[in-house]
């Protein structure tokens, strides 16, 4: 009763928090970040970002085949997007999930639709490579399968990064390869050969080192067991409609590890590192999933975001050559909301947004129920803080997808993006099926204590792309022109895929760093820490993350009016190693290299 009261009052009211900003159309800038002046309110402020799917050359669309008329949950989780340069040429290529459909007599047949590439040729112009990469089809001319997920690592430690997509019944891994008749690169299918023989249902998955023996492990998310054997017809909401059955109606799957053997092979070591099987209640129906080191002793740990119950954090306890998690998610405070009630979680991102040089979660969550802002205290403990930081404040009629932190205005402050959009087809007003997306700035001032740092929503300032309604799932975030502009790439269900081009007008600097391993070694879970104007900024290399979707692996810092930095300290994953570099050139991306 309470909860329910409570929904209500925040969506019609807001929290007990100051809403000046919101009501009163404050500038964007208004608030000074690292070097940054203040400027005057602005009546008419210039777009945010701009939409380029029309003239980008990016013409694609997730379908989820519900246009049979099933209803069935496997059309309710969209796609993915990967952002990586598959060629070298030092543009960010973007890759997208198909989705699928049912065929056959009786509209039972699961059958999927091709993923595709798009070049990146500069100049936010794009061209459909599918065909020629080799990424029409899969081993053996055999068709897609219905796909959701992507990720992205360099799993052979050969300095070019390959691609992993999850679905229904399989994944797939495409190793990236010369292309004997060109010269250029393609995509070969090495599933079977590498040993993933994964059958059931996969959503998000994450690369990461996790044993430190410098070959790139794997978590894969499953979600729950739907089948045409078990696909119930009697699902029904407020509207009296037939709808999609929620995942309580299904058995958890278990999720799985597979450690890299450094040979091109994998092995499932999911017992042995203590993945917690869907009998002891807390373990399934994984959506998200991001890796980083949230205790400060190196070693990447992992964060899942599940469907309806308890979250996961694996604390990592791995030796050289032997996974192991202990799982910690209720000790640490990040299981469950601030009532102590599981949530309908979906996209996740890790992110120092607080200046406190700790990693701290954002969770996207189901309507009713707040996104969670756990505040990481310091090792690797939390704070459920989003009425506190203003996260409430945008109300609880989102089912919120494909999330990230990014600074959008470079002025040194981590803001937050949430892709919106049901998983119902009659939703219960207010809610509605597409929903609209939200852009939350940071309003951290310098020196400001952490447990006070608030965010505002400039979700209105946004531009075009924000004020229609969408059904979004998976976003990529990336720097696309590399002009240290972080861009915004969203798998939209039914709905063409959304490439938005960061245009906020600020001058601000930056400074962008792209990490190198020992050869070739993957440095997810790498620390960053820049010294600029008398502050540290703490940035981290991320393994997952958002919802289905892989981002740039580059780190941009955003600099305010400083017009040089001080010096800059990296702590590469496992070892522990510390590197430091000064005099590092702003407004360019540095290229760094273990030694």
């Amino acid at each position: 009763m309470f909860r329910r009261l409570r929904f209500w009052l925040i969506a019609a009211f807001g929290p007990a928090i100051p809403l000046v900003c919101l009501t009163t159309g404050c500038s964007r800038n208004s608030t000074p970040s690292v070097g940054v002046t203040p400027t005057a309110v602005e009546s008419k402020p210039d777009p945010i970002f701009k939409e380029r799917t029309a003239d980008c050359g990016i013409n694609f669309t997730y379908h989820n085949g519900q246009e049979a008329k099933h209803f069935a949950i496997l059309e309710s989780l969209g796609g993915g997007v990967s952002l990586l340069d598959y060629d070298g040429d030092g543009l960010l290529d973007v890759f997208v999930t198909g989705g699928g459909y049912f065929d056959g007599k009786d509209k039972r047949d699961i059958k999927g639709y091709p993923c595709k590439l798009y070049k990146n040729l500069g100049n936010f112009k794009f061209k459909d490579v599918t065909h020629e990469v080799g990424l029409d089809r899969l081993a053996g001319g055999q068709p897609w399968f219905y796909t959701n997920g992507t990720a992205v690592a360099d799993y052979d430690n050969d300095g070019h990064p390959d691609l992993l997509v999850t679905g229904y019944g399989r994944v797939a891994l495409l190793h990236n390869i010369k292309d004997p008749k060109t010269g250029g690169r393609r995509f070969e299918d090495v599933t079977a050969k590498a040993g993933l023989n994964d059958k059931l249902w996969s959503t998000s998955a994450a690369w990461a080192d996790f044993d430190g023996d410098g070959y790139p492990d794997l978590y894969i998310c499953h979600y729950v067991n739907w089948s045409w054997q078990n696909h119930p017809t009697d699902c029904r909401y407020a509207t009296n409609q037939r709808d999609v059955c929620p995942p309580k109606r299904f058995q958890a799957l278990p999720h799985v590890v597979y450690h890299n053997n450094g040979n091109g092979t994998f092995t499932d070591v999911s017992k042995s590192a203590g993945i917690l099987q869907p009998h002891a209640l807390k373990e399934g129906k994984g959506l998200g999933v991001v890796v980083a080191d949230f205790d400060n002793d190196s070693k990447p740990d992992v964060y899942v975001a599940t469907d309806e119950m308890d979250n996961l954090l694996y604390m990592n306890k791995s030796t050289p050559g032997h996974i192991h998690f202990e799982e910690q998610a209720v000790l640490r405070g990040v299981a469950r909301d601030d009532n102590g009630s599981p949530n309908g979680s979906m996209g996740v991102t890790a992110g120092d947004y607080d200046g406190s040089g700790n990693f701290s979660l954002f969770v996207a969550n189901y309507e009713k129920e707040m996104h969670a802002l756990y505040r990481n205290r310091g090792s690797g403990q939390f704070s459920f803080t989003s009425q506190k930081a203003g996260i409430a404040a945008i109300g609880l009629v989102y089912v919120g997808f494909g999330t990230g932190f990014l600074d959008y205005d470079n002025d040194g402050n981590l803001d937050i993006f949430v892709a919106n959009g049901h998983v119902i087809r009659y939703p219960t007003p207010p809610m509605t099926v597409a929903q609209h997306p939200v852009l939350l700035r940071n309003m951290r001032q310098p020196k400001q204590k952490p447990y006070d740092v608030r965010f505002k929503e400039v979700s209105k300032v946004a531009g075009p792309y924000f004020d229609a309604v969408h059904t979004s799932r998976g976003a990529a975030f990336g720097d696309l022109t590399n002009n240290g502009k972080i861009d915004i790439v969203i798998s939209n269900v039914n709905e063409p895929v959304a490439v938005l081009e960061n245009v906020d007008p600020n001058k601000n600097h930056w400074l962008g760093v792209r990490l190198v391993g020992k050869k070739y070694r993957d440095a997810v879970g790498a620390k960053l820490v820049l010294e600029v104007n008398g502050q540290k900024l703490t940035r981290t290399i991320l393994g997952g993350g958002s919802y289905c979707s892989a981002s740039d692996p580059r780190v941009v810092f955003g600099l305010g009016d400083a017009t040089k930095v001080g010096k800059l300290t990296v702590v590469w994953p496992n070892s522990n190693k510390k590197q430091e570099w000064t005099g590092l050139a702003i407004d360019k991306y540095q290229t760094l290299a273990e030694k």
